[in-house]
């Protein structure tokens, strides 16, 4: 009996031990098991998180490459440039971006187009006729100061410079500003309070006659005789075409060179070019409207619509449509060399810029615009004064 229950307790000893072991055995198992659980739901996460991302990017790059739409402002004369222009940077922009882009153009006297944008209009981009335009625009907030460090050139990609138009065969002679003052030529002008090309016409007779020795009061005695000749005096450079072109009126036109060689080109053979003594480098400045782009989220193609203006293929555009190329090489492929300052038609090779023999001052003469602008075309300036007495 003594060994019956010896037996008996070490069998549940025995018991007692595996017991033990096999909860031991069970606790590590469960913990592994826990183990892989957290993983799985990690793993889980992490693949959620991937597709979320994945979304995401796939949304952005949805919204990047929708159609997009700016609006460029710009003056008169730029009409069939920037029709062209428009074409050639939407092909560019959605072949380098996958992006269709459309341009909204508005055109009209310069300083009438900046007060308009000044006041509201939305522009993205202005292309005008001068920075003292564009300035008018930083004054209004909408434009950062420093534009015309933006891009090359003080942002002017290309220029331009004034020249008179006249009728087939030149019948009134008409040669030079002093040319102006006669009683028998009557002259077409836009307005320099309303148009840049206006004002860059009135610094070029200004220059002028200044040149010849005149004092100022001699000057101002002079461009009111010259004003006094003026027939129309209309609020943008291409009404002022259409009054000479189309409605026959006045003698010579006081014209855009790109203006003049678009006439000769529509109208062979009834109107010649006459480079005067003395111009003026005319350049036509362009600038982001900071506060328009950053409010559309248009910076990024608003930016690369006027830095692809400096490009090769845009610079012989604007060769093409008779403005002077910035670039150095395109300006010398399309310059003309000729010892005449009459133009009656357009060269067949399409040279047609002229440089020698041909003086031109620009604006730093004048003190920049802020100085001309507030001594010539404020209300109140010297242009006011003398064309209330040509009235």
């Amino acid at each position: 009996m003594k060994k019956l229950k010896q037996i008996t307790a070490l069998l549940l000893s025995l018991s007692l031990v595996l017991g033990a072991l096999t909860a031991c055995s069970s606790s590590s198992s469960s913990d592994t098991d826990t183990g892989d659980a957290d993983a799985s739901a990690v793993s889980a996460d992490s693949d959620a998180s991937a597709a979320t991302e994945s979304e995401a990017t796939e949304d952005a790059e949805s919204t990047s490459t929708e159609a997009v739409e700016i609006t460029n402002v710009s003056y008169d004369p730029t009409r069939e440039l920037y029709a062209a222009y428009n074409e050639l940077f939407a092909a560019y922009w959605l072949e380098e971006i996958g992006q269709e882009v459309t341009i909204v153009q508005s055109h009209g006297g310069s300083g009438k187009q900046a007060l308009e944008v000044a006041n509201g209009l939305e522009a993205d981009v202005v292309t005008l006729a001068l920075e003292g335009d564009v300035d008018s625009i930083v004054d209004a907030g909408l434009i950062e100061d420093g534009y015309t460090s933006e891009f090359d050139n003080d942002s002017a990609p290309y220029t331009s410079s004034i020249v008179f138009l006249v009728r087939s065969g030149n019948p009134l002679e008409i040669y030079d500003w002093d040319d102006l003052l006669r009683d028998d030529v009557g002259i077409i002008t836009p307005n320099p309070k309303t148009s840049g090309g206006a004002r860059w016409n009135y610094l070029a007779a200004w220059y002028y006659f200044e040149q010849q020795g005149q004092s100022e009061d001699e000057i101002i005695a002079s461009m009111t005789t010259l004003y006094e000749n003026v027939v129309v005096l209309d609020s943008g450079a291409r009404g002022a075409t259409t009054s000479f072109v189309e409605n026959g009126q006045g003698d010579v036109l006081l014209a855009w060179e790109n203006e003049a060689f678009l006439t000769l080109e529509e109208y062979p053979g009834e109107y010649e070019i006459v480079y005067p003594s003395v111009s003026i480098l005319c350049q036509p400045t362009v600038a982001i409207v900071d506060e328009v782009v950053d409010n559309r989220g248009t910076r990024d193609v608003a930016t690369a619509y006027l830095e692809y203006l400096y490009s090769d293929e845009a610079q012989e555009l604007e060769a093409q449509n008779f403005y002077r190329p910035t670039n150095e090489e395109v300006l010398a492929a399309y310059t003309l060399e000729t010892d005449s300052k009459t133009i009656t038609e357009i060269p067949e090779d399409g040279k047609w810029i002229i440089t020698d023999g041909f003086e031109l001052t620009d604006i730093n003469y004048f003190g920049g615009w802020d100085e001309a602008t507030e001594k010539h075309f404020v209300d109140g300036g010297i242009f006011d004064s003398f064309y209330e007495e040509a009235e």
